[in-house]
């Protein structure tokens, strides 16, 4: 991978969506004109500024345009033209023809030449081109212009292509404002305003409430992609969204809007979530009889039947499909300051970054209420969030829910989720609602703040693999203390992200702070990128694969086109679970022990891996990044690998690197720019905890872990060509990949199958 650090501008925020220069060029070629010969394409222009958008272009029109017009000429010389005859008309003509500028064209030889040399290297040196113009029988001067020319024609073909993408997808959405609006003109009459009748009301706000949740989905890819190629920071409301509140005379109002709809005046809803948040207030200071502590295995269960008297619950089935209740409390210290954790909570984007590996997608349908001052007190707002496990076994959970934030004390904030059973009936989303749940967070001295998480789910009971039947029917899976955990994970990974005084030894191998800041967010986004590619979420379609050896493998396939975070073409995923008789400490340490990576990595023949760097981004020894060196059978290779462990889970990310680019990583440059491909597992307790076999003083007789639930996912390049067609021998290739691995995890573990 070759990196062009000489034109990094710091303001600039486009990034290249072609990182291959070969697959630039072909694109290039799309939007040129067919019929045009090659040899007069590239007129040799002898000035041209790189950095000026489409300044090639922009010079060689300005030379047609000077053939076709001439010099220029005084008004005298136009008016003595006029009255000559014809003969002393054809002498000027051939006399402005000799003092014409002469252009050098370049030859269809030097021009093919020049076009081999710049898909090896677009920033070719001085060597390089000295080389050339000798070759080619040019000047220096001219093939170093030719180059930036050609530089910048592929700028603006690629910005072209991006604007076109942005225009596709700003288009789908007004077309969805525009079809919202004249649904709701047609649900009430245009002289008096009042609805024609209840059942086209009922018709009416059905589709409207539809066609708003839908709008707000899109909103949220518009941002993502506009997020991704840098042309708007993330968070900013898109002008044509219809979900942007504020814009009176676009869109309704929200009060409105929560009353065509819902059926529910603005007064009720509010009332709603303060009845939430005294039940959620209640909950989290509660004791015995509400909460009870189990003694095998020492979780918080909540009392059902004081829970029905206590907040006067009547009836609470109503002759539905029955359902799960999923309740769990977990409390713990964090290391964030109290405003920066409300705002994480109230902003759908930053909370999504919190979680990457319980909440696949989000978005803020509306804001009822944006409440008061920064930290929003009394903000009041419709949420949608899909919940997953880093399994395509486990079905998502896509909850509609009001998400109020208030200020109890000078020190005690709330944020309380709540469903309204109105949105719950108008969606086609899988019936599962929040009751009243959330969390208090008390401000703590130096940064720290001390949270009481309250998780309360009612499920519609589906069906669920027997690998993780234990772990979901327990509501561990979702439950608080996995919300905890991740939460603890991610403020200590931000403090250490943030700090300035890093001790050598949680820093080896970066001499730089900037190296090290270049390198954790790399390794973030990797992470991310991970947890997004294994879910069961809409985004994927997974199709079961069945193995001589019995594997149970799960594969899905994607196209990259344009993310630079990526590699472009055809990506294959393969996932796989098993159960696992050892530890999931003891499994969590072999898998990121460099030293003992050859004893799974079936593409690391040689010797352990070497070790480059080791970056600490928590307290616990396993939350760290590395970077890794191996030998392959053709040669060596880097490998980035970020490890994370919380009292929950535990997972291992990894992606091959290319060196180059690493390299420049590591001593501060941009990240951004590095397509990687992350592969790793994710690490879960079996959910069977039982107690301890023998009464003892000493710690490690009285371990409760049971087995492991070990998922693995790997991923691919299958073709590098977007348009190709996926083929079974990649499915092979992949499938064998995983099998392996799973076998040579089991063997060095001495453990089997559970």
């Amino acid at each position: 991978m070759v990196l062009d650090m000489s034109n990094n501008h710091p303001s600039s925020r486009t990034k290249d969506f072609f990182a291959s220069p070969a697959l630039s060029l072909t694109l290039a070629g799309v939007f040129r004109d067919a019929g045009t010969p090659a040899a007069t394409r590239s007129p040799e222009v002898e000035e041209g500024d790189e950095e000026s958008i489409g300044g090639g272009v922009r010079d060689e029109m300005l030379e047609i345009s000077s053939e076709n017009t001439g010099p220029g000429r005084s008004d005298e010389d136009g008016d003595a033209d006029a009255v000559q005859d014809d003969d002393d008309a054809d002498d000027d003509d051939k006399h402005k023809k000799k003092k014409r500028k002469k252009y050098h064209r370049h030859t269809a030889e030097q021009i093919r030449e020049m076009e081999a040399l710049f898909k090896e290297s677009p920033h070719p040196d001085e060597k390089q081109r000295q080389q050339l113009s000798k070759q080619l029988g040019l000047a220096p001067r001219q093939v170093k212009f030719w180059f930036q020319n050609r530089r910048t024609q592929i700028k603006a073909i690629q910005e072209r292509h991006e604007n076109s993408l942005l225009k596709s997808e700003i288009d789908k959405l007004r077309e969805e404002n525009r079809a919202m609006r004249d649904t709701i003109k047609k649900a009430s009459c245009p002289n008096c305003g009042f609805a024609t009748s209840s059942r086209d009301t009922t018709i009416t706000t059905t589709e409207e409430q539809q066609l708003r949740i839908e709008n707000a989905k899109l909103k949220a890819e518009v941002e993502k992609l506009r997020s991704t190629i840098g042309k708007c920071p993330p968070g900013t409301v898109s002008p044509s969204s219809s979900c942007s509140a504020g814009n009176d005379q676009e869109n309704r109002n929200s009060s409105d809007y929560y009353t065509g709809i819902f059926g529910l005046e603005k007064t009720r809803i509010l009332e709603i979530v303060n009845q939430a948040m005294e039940e959620v207030t209640k909950m989290a200071i509660a004791g015995e009889p509400l909460w009870i502590r189990s003694v095998e295995t020492g979780r918080e269960i909540l009392n059902y039947d004081e829970y029905v008297r206590v907040f006067a619950i009547d009836n609470p089935s109503n002759g539905r499909v029955r359902r799960s209740i999923e309740a769990s409390r977990e409390t713990g210290v964090v290391f964030v300051e109290l405003p920066r954790l409300v705002q994480a909570f109230m902003d759908v984007n930053q909370w999504k970054e919190m979680f990457p590996g319980m909440i696949s997608k989000g978005t803020t349908v509306d804001v009822i209420c944006s409440g008061e001052g920064v930290n929003r007190n009394g903000a009041v707002q419709l949420m949608f969030v899909e919940l997953q496990m880093l399994t395509p076994m486990v079905p998502t959970r896509e909850v509609y829910f009001i998400r109020y934030c208030k200020q109890l004390s000078a020190e005690r904030w709330a944020i309380v989720d709540v469903s309204i059973d109105k949105v719950e009936q108008n969606t086609d989303a899988p019936k599962c609602k929040k009751r009243p749940s959330g969390c208090i967070i008390e401000d703590k001295t130096n940064g720290h703040c001390k949270v009481i998480w309250v998780e309360h789910l009612e499920c519609q009971k589906s069906t669920v693999h027997t690998l993780f039947r234990s772990i979901v029917n327990s509501g561990l899976a979702f439950g608080a203390k996995h919300w905890m955990a991740t939460l603890q994970l991610q403020c200590e990974r931000l403090v250490f992200f943030m700090a300035t005084n890093v001790p050598t030894k949680d820093s080896l191998g970066v001499a730089t702070l900037a190296g090290r800041k270049s390198i954790l967010k790399l390794a973030q986004r990797m992470t991310w990128s991970f947890c997004r590619s294994l879910g069961a979420s809409s985004f994927h379609t997974w199709t079961k694969i069945s193995t001589k050896g019995g594997d149970d493998i799960r594969v899905a396939s994607r196209k990259n086109l344009n993310d630079p975070a990526e590699p472009q073409g055809v990506i294959l995923c393969a996932v796989s679970s098993v159960s696992l008789s050892v530890s999931p400490h003891i499994l969590f340490d072999f898998l990121r022990d460099e030293t003992r990576r050859n004893e799974w990595d079936i593409m690391s023949t040689g010797g352990p891996a070497q070790s480059i760097a080791n970056l600490a981004k928590g307290q616990d020894r396993g939350n760290a990044v590395t970077l890794q060196a191996t030998k392959s059978k053709e040669n060596s290779m880097w490998i980035l690998q970020d490890s994370c462990i919380n009292a929950f889970e535990s997972m291992v990310v990894f992606a091959p690197v290319d060196i180059t680019g690493m390299q420049s990583v590591m001593t501060g440059c941009d990240s951004s720019n590095i397509a990687i491909l992350p592969s790793g597992f994710s690490i879960l307790p079996d959910g069977l905890e039982t107690r301890p076999l023998v009464f003892t003083s000493k710690p490690e007789e009285k371990t409760m872990e049971g087995g492991s639930l070990l998922t693995i996912a790997l991923q691919i390049l299958a073709k590098s060509s977007p348009t190709a067609k996926l083929t079974m021998e990649s499915v092979e290739t992949v499938t064998t990949l995983i099998s392996c691995t799973l076998q040579n995890i089991k063997t060095s573990l001495q453990c089997e199958e559970c």
